[in-house]
């Protein structure tokens, strides 16, 4: 026998989340329903998952949308971050994907540094394109020029230190 049922994540071998599939009864019976891998292929069951796909359809649209938003506003600026260098341009650091993204940040522009592709760290001062993946078919690069910072601004700044005050013991 055999039994038709609504997969609710996607399975392996047998379909994605939302797709009607028809199997064995005992596997339906003992594995995909007490786990809640899928439930059974009711009309209000399947209303249901038609309804929660339009909906899935409407996020990805607007996901979508706000990513080429995004992607217009990447491709129109240059984005410039300071870093402390030595006389050579080497960096004493590197400029990461969260540097990056902080430097984005401050432009209004919100990325998760995880949408930003680096094969390496930056370590010299320069301009670089740099891939962001903002959306499963929407990526684009963005130009960031590393620049030392002044020579000023790499030292430390020399504090007085601050002399320890001896505590007063209290006898009574």
């Amino acid at each position: 026998m055999s039994i038709q049922v609504i997969l609710t994540t996607k399975v392996e071998f047998l379909g994605d989340e939302g797709a009607s599939v028809k199997v064995a009864d005992g596997y339906a019976r003992n594995f995909l329903l007490p786990r809640g891998l899928a439930m059974p292929a009711t009309a209000g069951n399947l209303k249901r998952v038609e309804g929660l796909r339009k909906k899935r359809d409407a996020e990805e649209a607007a996901a979508l949308a706000d990513s080429k938003a995004v992607e217009a506003q990447l491709t129109k600026q240059s984005f410039t971050i300071t870093a402390p260098a030595g006389a050579d341009e080497k960096l004493f650091g590197s400029v990461t994907a969260a540097d990056i993204a902080e430097a984005l940040q401050k432009e209004g522009i919100t990325i998760d540094r995880k949408k930003i592709v680096l094969e390496h760290p930056i370590r010299t001062c320069g301009v670089f394109d740099v891939d962001v993946k903002l959306h499963a078919t929407v990526s684009t690069k963005v130009k960031i020029w590393v620049v030392a910072a002044e020579a000023g601004a790499t030292a430390p700044a020399a504090e007085a230190p601050v002399a320890a005050t001896p505590k007063k013991s209290k006898k009574k």
